[in-house]
């Protein structure tokens, strides 16, 4: 495709890119930032999510690197999902990437609307995780791996398919797996997110579905909001970042309606 020529695009998709990359950084949930981002530099819905795909995998892979010595402990849990988690995430990228743009475009604004919903209520849903089940920690049987397997699987189709929102989905997963150590979730979490976009990133790549460019220069901004904005952005109080992606969110999700129905 042709590159935007109007230097504004390229601006707001950096700089879209930068606050996700604070906000995934500080909370989670820069997808719903920097997808619009994406759109407005004038990418397809469909190519907009492969390169937007591209440009946050620099910060899951982070997200590991920071959370690696959380890992010691799961490291058979972590080998034993990792197998749905690929499975799902090419399913995902694959059906993502067989759609019709139209179709993808009137399905994008649920689903940018349904990860602001997540983000919205995540304190509800992590202090329902703090009172999850009792019994040793992480101790699981077979069976309770062959199901938290398959509800992994669909979560990751899930997230190959588009992605925002797959944090708290996997969080909650775990949870029901008998975990309630935040840490050692958030390193299991980080670590499956991590392949979950590493997949899907090959997939669309192969497919052509990434305009790299485009990528190369998300990334810049989002590894710049990751590592240097978000040390600005502790000072702000964590209820103004969440208002700030959640009103942010509704208003993506009701401008991207207003698209697909041909109203704007």
């Amino acid at each position: 495709m042709t590159l935007p020529a109007d230097p504004a695009q390229l601006i707001v998709l950096f700089f879209g890119a930068m606050i996700a990359g604070a906000i995934n950084a500080l909370a989670g949930g820069g997808t719903v930032i920097s997808y619009p981002a994406m759109l407005f530099a004038g990418l397809s819905p469909i190519m907009a999510n492969a390169t937007n795909t591209a440009a946050l995998v620099p910060g899951s892979l982070g997200s590991v690197v920071a959370y690696r010595g959380n890992l010691g402990r799961d490291r058979r849990t972590l080998l034993l999902l990792l197998a749905p988690t690929v499975a799902g995430a090419l399913t995902g990228a694959a059906v993502v990437s067989s759609s019709s743009e139209e179709a993808f475009r009137r399905l994008v604004p649920f689903l940018v609307l349904a990860a602001t919903l997540l983000f919205a209520f995540r304190e509800p849903i992590a202090a329902r995780l703090r009172r999850g089940p009792t019994g040793p920690e992480g101790a699981l049987g077979w069976r309770g791996l062959l199901q938290g397997g398959l509800v992994q699987f669909f979560i990751a189709l899930y997230g190959g398919y588009f992605g925002a929102g797959i944090g708290i989905l996997m969080l909650t997963s775990l949870s029901l797996l008998g975990f309630r150590d935040i840490h050692r979730m958030n390193a299991l979490k980080a670590a499956l997110a991590a392949a979950i976009n590493g997949t899907a990133l090959v997939f669309f790549a192969l497919a052509g579905k990434v305009v790299w460019p485009l990528a190369v220069l998300g990334m810049l901004g989002a590894t710049l909001g990751g590592y240097g904005l978000a040390r600005l952005a502790r000072r702000i109080p964590p209820r103004a970042i969440r208002a700030f992606v959640v009103v942010f969110g509704l208003i993506a999700s009701v401008y991207l309606f207003a698209r697909a129905q041909g109203w704007l």
